[in-house]
């Protein structure tokens, strides 16, 4: 049985991860059957050779994807308590390739209260096998505070 984690249970500086994913050709053929984005630098070696990257370059959006708190530790957590998920931003700091095994992680950077719910504030943050940072963001959700008894 998990035990639920209401807004106050939070705090600034907790870290939750994501298993780590190695990318391969069928995370891009779902995707992109899924979104329709079926751009060259995605699907074709030649192609890709030729660009500044030399390899295939994973859909930003699905990099994005990757850092689902769902898809997170903290899932499991919140089950209870979300309410709503309020925003999302992303920075692309270097690409991500075909083949490369990239770790997300959420670390709580926000607490806000409001009357009987809290957004909690996410910085996202996806590196890959090289340590490098590839993505930088925030999430924000609107989470429930604990119940009076």
């Amino acid at each position: 049985m998990t035990t639920t984690k209401y807004f106050e249970d939070f705090e600034v500086g907790e870290v939750f991860r994501s298993p780590a994913k190695t990318l391969t050709d069928a995370h891009f053929l779902f995707f992109s059957g899924m979104t329709g984005d079926n751009h060259s630098i995605h699907y074709d070696d030649e192609y890709a050779k030729a660009t500044r990257f030399g390899k295939r370059v994973t859909h930003g959006l699905l990099v994005t994807s990757m850092g689902a708190l769902g898809a997170s530790e903290l899932s499991p957590l919140v089950e209870e308590s979300m309410v709503v998920f309020l925003e999302q931003s992303s920075r692309f700091l270097k690409p991500v390739l075909i083949g490369d095994t990239i770790r997300p992680e959420l670390e709580v950077s926000e607490l806000i209260p409001k009357t009987k719910v809290g957004v909690l504030r996410l910085k996202t943050r996806i590196t890959n096998q090289r340590d490098e940072v590839v993505l930088e963001g925030t999430h924000a959700y609107l989470i429930k505070k604990r119940p009076q008894t």
